[in-house]
Formats: structure tokens, C-alpha cells, sequence
């Protein structure tokens, strides 16, 4: 009788542990030259806002100079990674979420690629979410923090050259021996000139629409900017947008997230597509082979206009962030993430405002709004 009752609470007992495993997995990716401890501030808070419900995961497997092997292969690593992680918790996860600095978004973009999956959708095109899953799993958020979405050539896109077209054009060569495969595809060199560069092809329809088709699977896309006193990314390339939908930012911070100036909630805008056209591949080869300023210019316009309108078809909220009152507003591109949590802690309103963002979506799900039609 006794051993009876026990298998009888064995069996009860077990629906409720599945409960309270977590089922949100949130992917922490750092940027160049960096590592999993950069999150440690981060990490912590995040755990503390977010609660049981998820596991929060830094990457680990593009630390240091193995950021210089190339956005491509640092994402076949996330990717695999990723798998890894999913597969160790026993298929209780149920949805996925990314938050990534500077150049782990790039990353990040890529494995996405790698890791989606439309086959149930062909199975149930009735499903709730038709568009996709990310490593098999239900993609939520894609969150970026001053990563460089449109590459770094042209018009302050890497502050610290100061926009000026004669150190840009010094710095394209030397990029390659300072970060390898990476330097060359954030300065849009690589490959051949009839073959688009990495970043147009992450941005575009190429390559069966894989990597728009990622992004679209997502239901919340955000992006982290740094309007001013960023050294590495520029305000333009990390917020997507060109230099005319620019304008002066309030200097003021939203309530209660201190250094975070404005959000905008930015809908969709259908395009037929970015292309390479033969235009492109003549002003790429001119580029490289007979570089000038006119021939390197029409090029970077040509590209960067190709990836906005590719990147542009999906909504984005855009969040801008200004540490201009901060005490050191110049290390604005490790404050955004609180790499070091006594000189970057500027940024911990940016966390703050990262963590509601995630936990109004999670709301989102578990409650969804239903809108019904009247006739």
C-alpha cells in the first residue's frame, strides 16, 4: 500500500518539475576581442529581472582572436554552440531569445541563419508561429546593442576615423592584418567583385532568403544605438538607418532608464528585394582593383542602400542612447553593455531597459491580445 502511494506521487510530481525547469533560453554574444566575463554585470541583473522561467546563456565559443576568423565561421560556432546548449536541457526549452554586442550581432545574424528551420510550418501552416523556429525552438527576441548592421565604411560608420574618406581609405587595406576575415567584412571587401559581400548577402534575399527569413521568425526585433561618443560603431549603421532619418535626439533620459533618450517603433517597409546589380559588381572591382574616391564611394552607397532596404522590410524598435552626461561618456560602446561594472556602470539603465523589454514580451505570449473584427 505504502509503495503505492509513493508511485502515485512519483507520477504527480512530475509535471510539476517540468514546470519549473525554465523554458526561455536567452544567448548573451560579445563582441570583438571579448569574452563571456564581459556579461558578468549583465548576466546577474538579468537572472534577477527575468526569473526562473529562463536560462541565461554567454557564449563561449568565439572568445578573444577567434573573433578575427571571419563573421561567417565565428557564427558556425554559435550555431553549433547553440545546438549543444539546446540539446543539454533535456527538450525543455521551449523559446529562444538573443542579446548581442557589436559585432556578436553580426555573429549572432549568421548562426541565425544556420540554426532556423520552416519544416513545421509546412507540416501545420495553421501553427501560431508560422514563420519558423530557431534551433527548434520558438524565436522571441533579437536584441542588439551598437553592433554594426551595415558595416563600418563611410560617413562616421567607425567614429574614430572621424568620417574623414583619406583615413578610411588607409584603413580598408590595414583591416584584413588587424582582424582577419572579420576586418575585411566589416570594410565590405571580401570576396570577389561579381560575388556580394557577406554583409549584402546577411542583408538580402541571396542564399534561398535564409538569413531574412531568420530574421522574420522573431517576434520582437530591438536595436541598442549609441547616438554620440561611440568609437567603434556609428549611430547610422547600428540603428539602420540612412543619414536623412537622422535627427537631434532628446538629450533627456526616459523615465526611469537613465542614458536611454528614445524609442521609436519602426513597422515594416515592403521591398521587392536588395540585388547586386552589374553596376554594383563594376564598382566593387573598381574599388579594389583601382581604388578612388569616386569609385569607393559609389560602391559603399550602392551597398549600404541595398542593405537598409533588406533590413528594413521587417519592424524594429529602435531604442537611441546617449551618455553624453555620463562621467565617461567616451566609453560609451562598453557602457551600453556594462562590460566592466565599476567604469562602465553608466549603462546599467540600458540593462534595465533591455530586461522590461523581454519581460513585456514574455506577457505578450503568455497573454495574448485578441482583436476581433467588427462588421
Amino acid at each position: 500500500m505504502e509503495k503505492s502511494k509513493l508511485s502515485c506521487l512519483c507520477v504527480l510530481s512530475s509535471p510539476m518539475d517540468m514546470e519549473d525547469k525554465p523554458k526561455h533560453l536567452l544567448v548573451l554574444v560579445h563582441g570583438i576581442l571579448a569574452s563571456p566575463s564581459d556579461w558578468t554585470y549583465a548576466q546577474a541583473e538579468l537572472k534577477k529581472q527575468l526569473g526562473r522561467n529562463f536560462v541565461i546563456y554567454a557564449s563561449s565559443c568565439n572568445t578573444l582572436t577567434k573573433t578575427f576568423t571571419g563573421i561567417d565561421e565565428a557564427g558556425k560556432r554559435l550555431a553549433n554552440e547553440v545546438m549543444l546548449v539546446v540539446k543539454k536541457r533535456d527538450h525543455t526549452l521551449k523559446k529562444i531569445s538573443f542579446l548581442a554586442h557589436s559585432l556578436g550581432g553580426l555573429i549572432a545574424r549568421y548562426a541565425l541563419a544556420l540554426l532556423y528551420s520552416n519544416d513545421h510550418v509546412m507540416a501545420a501552416p495553421s501553427s501560431s508561429n508560422n514563420k519558423g523556429l530557431i534551433a527548434g525552438l520558438q524565436p522571441i527576441n533579437l536584441i542588439t546593442l551598437a553592433t554594426p548592421h551595415l558595416g563600418v565604411r563611410g560617413k562616421k560608420q567607425l567614429p574614430f576615423l572621424f568620417g574623414l574618406p583619406i583615413l578610411e581609405k588607409l584603413a580598408a587595406p590595414i583591416a584584413p592584418f588587424l582582424a582577419g576575415q572579420t576586418g575585411s567584412q566589416l570594410f565590405l571587401t571580401d570576396g570577389k567583385p561579381n560575388k556580394p559581400p557577406l554583409l549584402l548577402r546577411m542583408a538580402s534575399d541571396f542564399d534561398d532568403g535564409k538569413f531574412l527569413a531568420a530574421l522574420g521568425a522573431f517576434k520582437c526585433r530591438v536595436l541598442y544605438a549609441n547616438v554620440s561618443y561611440d568609437h567603434m560603431v556609428g549611430w547610422r549603421t547600428s540603428s539602420i538607418r540612412r543619414e536623412t532619418e537622422l535627427s537631434n535626439p532628446p538629450r533627456r533620459s526616459l523615465d526611469g532608464y537613465k542614458h536611454v533618450v528614445d524609442m521609436e517603433y519602426c513597422p515594416g517597409v515592403p521591398s521587392e528585394g536588395p540585388h547586386f546589380p552589374p553596376k554594383a559588381a563594376r564598382a566593387k572591382e573598381a574599388a579594389q582593383n583601382a581604388p578612388s574616391m569616386q569609385t569607393t564611394l559609389e560602391y559603399h552607397e550602392i551597398m549600404e542602400e541595398e542593405m537598409i532596404r533588406g533590413l528594413q522590410q521587417f519592424s524594429w524598435k529602435k531604442v537611441d542612447v546617449s551618455f553624453h552626461s555620463a562621467f565617461w561618456p567616451f566609453f560609451a560602446h562598453n557602457n551600453i553593455h556594462v562590460k566592466n561594472e565599476w567604469f562602465h556602470n553608466a549603462g546599467a539603465g540600458v540593462i534595465a531597459h533591455v530586461a522590461d523589454n523581454i519581460k513585456q514580451q514574455e506577457k505578450q505570449q503568455e497573454h495574448p491580445v485578441f482583436i476581433a473584427a467588427t462588421l
